[in-house]
Order: C-alpha cells, then structure tokens, then sequence
C-alpha cells in the first residue's frame, strides 16, 4: 500500500511524491516525533478520502478527533489547522472527512470498531482496553500495515453551512486591561483578561489593593447630616426584611437610635469609589442590562446592591447556560435565575444578578462585562398561536371499536397556550395512509402538527414510518422522561412535528405537557437538549399535581 503527500507549493514537484508504508513510518517520526499508530491509520484514512474526491475539486477536511489524525492531514493534503482548511470538530470519534470546499459535498472515513474483531491489537488500542506499555506495539503496527483499509468505512456526508464558511478574525482591537491586540467579537476584553488564560493569573494580586483601607468609615454619632453610601437592610426574626435606609438617605438624629438598634455602630456614608473599583449598585446595573435578551428587561433601580430582571411578554425563559456559569465563576458577582424552559407570565420576576463586595474591582467587573457582551443570557420567547393539525391513528379507533378520547386531552392542553385544532383527522395503522394524512394537513396551512398512539415497539404501531414517508427530518424519537418515553419530535418542511404516545391518555403530566410549549414558541429542540430532561424527567404521580410548579422536567 502506498500513502501519496499533499501536494507542496513551495517545491512544485513534476509529479506528485509518494510513500511507502515504511516510508511514512520515517515521515510520521520526522513530524510526530514518534510513529504513533493512530497517525498511520490516519494515513490510509486520509488518502481513502482522497480517492473518493473528484479530481480538480478544491476540498477542507474535518478531524473528529484532537489526537494524531489532524496530523496525517498536515501531512497528506493541502489543509493545515494554520491556513484553516482544517477544522478540528472533536466528537472523540476517530474519523475524518474531506469535503468540496464550496458546495461541503464529501466523504467521511472512521476507523469502525465493528471491523475490528480480527484485529485484536487494533482493537486494544482504541478501546484502550489495556495501558499503552501492556500494548505490542509491533504487532499493532502490523496490523495496521497489512489491513488498515479493512479496518475502515466510507459514507458519503454533506457537512453543515457553518462549517462550510470560511473562518476570520474580523475587527482587531487593543484590550483595555493587558493592551494585547485581539478580534472584537470576542468581547470588550481578550479571552485571557476574561479568565480564559493558559496561564496563572496574578494579575488580581497585583493590581487590586486591601478595599479596607481604602474605605473610611464613621463613627454613628458623626453621620448626621451625611448621605448613606449604600443600602441598609434590617430584619425583624419571623416577621420581616426590608431595606431601612436607602443609599443616599441623610442621616438625622433621631435615625442615629434606630442604627444602634439594629447594630450599626459605624457606617460608610457617600464618598467617591476608591480608584480601581467600581460601587456595587452600578455594577449590578450594567450587568443586568447586559443579560437581558429579547423579553427580558430591567426591573427598576438597584436595591440592597441587586437588580432584578423580568418579563416583557409572556412565554418560555430561555437561558444561555455557558454564559450563566462562566459569569458565576467569576469572584465577587453572581446571577441566578428561573429554571430554563420555564414558562413565565408578562412582568413576572425571572432573574437578579448583584455585585458581592460594596465595591468591585475593576478588572473582574471589566471581565464579567466581556462575558456579557453580545451574549445576554436571559431570554422569553414568546409562545405562538398555531394552526395545530391533530391526527390521531389506531385501527381499533378509526374502525371504531373504541372511542376516541386523545381528542379532547390534546385539544385542551392546546388551548391552554391559546392555539386552536384546525383539523383532526382519525387514520388506521396503514403509514401509507398516516403519511398521506399528514401531507393534507400540511396543504390545510397547519403549522405544527400532532399525532396521536402507534410509536411503541408493537409491530402495528407504525406511525413513526409514516411520518418518515411523509418527509419527516429532524426526528428525535425517545426521550428520558417518564411518563413518555416513546414521545417524537421532527420536522416536515417548516412544520414542526410532536407524536404523543398512548400514555398520555392514562397521565395527567406527561413528557407531552413539557415538549408542546418549546413546540408553541418555536425553540430548537437537540438530542442533547433530551438527554439533560432525564435528570429530573420522572414525574412523581403525586395524589395532589402542582406541574409545573413542581421539578418535572427541570
């Protein structure tokens, strides 16, 4: 087997070079520094792809994996990580594809772990069943030699428009805090001043000085006719909590009694922020302004050093949960909120953020900002009144052998968010006949479309089948929630699609009643946003229901 090079322009060979399996051993150690197995199949990988590009096509390539095999497309091709016709996508999956850098048509190739059974010590190594020293290398190495292309599957892909697109740095611009030059879209300071950094940071210790003693003090007796720097919150035990003096009141001698009483000896009254810090009320108020997204907005002014956040409109809360920690692993700032995917009512409370100290040091407020910046956090989206075709199947229903009650179970939990079932169609268990009922509800304008029963493993059930044949994408069918287990979700054309299963008929709350709002306010709806509803997704069938005020689905 030979390993043909990329092609090198700086040397514009006559012919292109190529490479025996020995010769690539000698290639991979002069660039790898060791010949590491997962680079030589990466060999066979790469040049398996290549065979199947059409001549004269200009391609990128997709690593699926960080570990040796973007080396054998620096190696082998014209795509390098530097000149970013390489993407590293780590799935942790050992493949690689090379695609038409214009139309992303292409190939993908894996190493398939079900050819791997008469390869044991290939087989060893990705599974890494044994450590590395109690591998033989040898051995593997050989196998590798004589059946690397026998260990590989090829499938044509279409690879996504944003990975398509090309890569730029944008606008450059110098960051405030370390002076460094950097793109704009990563924010109002670099990624390493955000906390992003390879590298220890003392920058905190250098830069920040003891806030003590850098804010006087009064003593109580000498406030009087001075304005308070910052709230001041007294608690009656049982009975109440409640701000006392707020920030800016002047002190008058009969308020001196009452800060005694609540154990006020010395208080800080108004005086500028020490150089380098920034007040808690003014941090609060640039970063809630920052994390409101559509539907969410600022409630009012700072109160005990907190803004809240509420919503404009009626609808789904919608948190960017990345952005949410990060800011929270931030010192000395916090933001919390409703959970996400809650469902929440015009002006009603969804988040509060604050600054912890009375003052805040600049750099961390300058980095908690940069978090924030082009990425709010809290968001309503508003639910739609849609157009919602109801088709139910069964053939005991549709022969009438029993009567149907999904009808009106789905019908009310529809009107609940203020849409309406434009159409409902009964349909036997036939998925050419279910296929054709769905494609007459699309005609009729329906805008989301649920089906009732027939996705269970039952031989009859074949709803799901006529939902493919009617061009259903995007299926997601099973999810980690109980009741409904076997609930679908899709999409035909610019319908979206929810099939119900039969437990809904005999279960108040269902996974039904946490899918149709995402559906109703038009959210996306991944695998992986299911796979997080199983850490919480099993209803406690409680004699008393107070869904959705309890933790279903959260």
């Amino acid at each position: 087997m030979h390993l043909q090079t990329r092609d090198c322009p700086s040397v514009a060979p006559a012919q292109e070079d190529v490479f025996s399996f020995d010769g690539f051993v000698d290639l991979a150690t002069w660039f790898h520094n060791y010949p590491a197995p997962g680079l030589l199949l990466g060999g066979y990988m790469v040049e398996e792809a290549k065979r199947h590009i059409p001549e004269g096509v200009l391609y990128d390539a997709v690593c699926e994996t960080s570990w040796c095999l973007p080396d054998a497309v620096q190696l082998l091709t014209p795509c390098t990580i530097g000149n970013g016709w390489l993407r590293v996508r780590n799935t942790g999956v050992y493949a690689v594809s090379l695609f038409d850098k214009f139309s992303g048509e292409g190939v993908r190739v894996r190493l398939d772990p079900a050819k791997l059974g008469p390869y044991p010590h290939t087989l060893c190594w990705l599974m890494k069943s044994r450590p590395k020293k109690e591998q033989d290398s040898a051995a593997l190495r050989q196998e590798i030699r004589d059946h690397g292309l026998e260990m590989l599957t090829v499938k044509a892909v279409m690879v996504k428009p944003e990975v398509v697109s090309k890569r730029s740095k944008g606008t450059i611009v110098l960051c405030p805090i370390c002076g460094d030059a950097y793109p704009a879209f990563h924010g109002s300071i670099c990624r390493g001043c955000s906390g992003d950094s390879p590298y220890m940071d003392r920058a905190m210790a250098e830069i920040a000085v003891p806030i003590e003693t850098a804010i006087r003090s009064t003593p109580i007796a000498e406030t009087v006719g001075k304005p308070i720097l910052h709230d001041m919150t007294r608690i009656v035990p049982g009975k109440s909590k409640g701000v006392e003096f707020s920030r800016g009141h002047v002190v008058t001698a009969g308020d001196v009694c009452r800060l005694q009483q609540m154990g006020r000896f010395n208080v800080y009254v108004d005086q500028p922020a020490p150089e380098g810090y920034i007040h808690e009320d003014d941090a609060a108020a640039a970063f809630a302004s920052a994390m409101c997204g559509p539907g969410v907005v600022v409630e009012g002014a700072p109160r005990e050093g907190r803004v809240n956040m509420i919503s404009k409109e009626s609808g789904i809360i919608v948190v960017n949960e990345p952005v949410l920690e990060a800011f929270n692993s931030l010192p000395n700032v916090m933001a919390t909120c409703r959970h996400s995917y809650s469902l929440i009512r015009k002006d009603r409370r969804v988040a509060a953020t604050r600054a912890i100290p009375l003052f805040l040091d600049r750099p961390t407020f300058d980095r908690a900002l940069s978090l924030l910046e082009h990425n709010p956090i809290f968001t309503v989206a508003p639910l739609r009144k849609a157009k919602v075709g109801l088709l139910i199947t069964g053939n005991e229903v549709f022969k009438g052998l029993i009567e149907d009650r999904f009808a009106e179970v789905i019908e009310a939990k529809v009107a609940h968010f203020g849409s309406t079932i434009a159409e409902t169609l009964v349909r036997p268990d036939d998925a050419g006949r279910i296929a054709a009922a769905v494609r007459m509800l699309e005609k009729l304008g329906c805008d989301l479309i649920i089906t009732t029963a027939g996705l269970s493993v039952d031989p009859d059930d074949v709803t799901r089948h006529g939902l493919i044949k009617a061009g259903l994408t995007d299926a997601l069918h099973g999810m980690p929630v109980l009741p409904g287990a076997m609930t679908l979700v899709g999409r035909i054309n610019n319908t979206r699609v929810l099939g119900v299963p039969a437990c809904a008929l005999f279960h108040k709350i269902t996974s039904l009643d946490l899918m149709l709002p995402r559906l109703l306010a038009d959210l996306p709806i991944t695998r992986s946003d299911l796979a997080k509803m199983g850490n919480g997704g099993m209803c406690m069938e409680c004699t008393s229901c107070t869904f959705p005020k309890c933790p279903l689905g959260r």
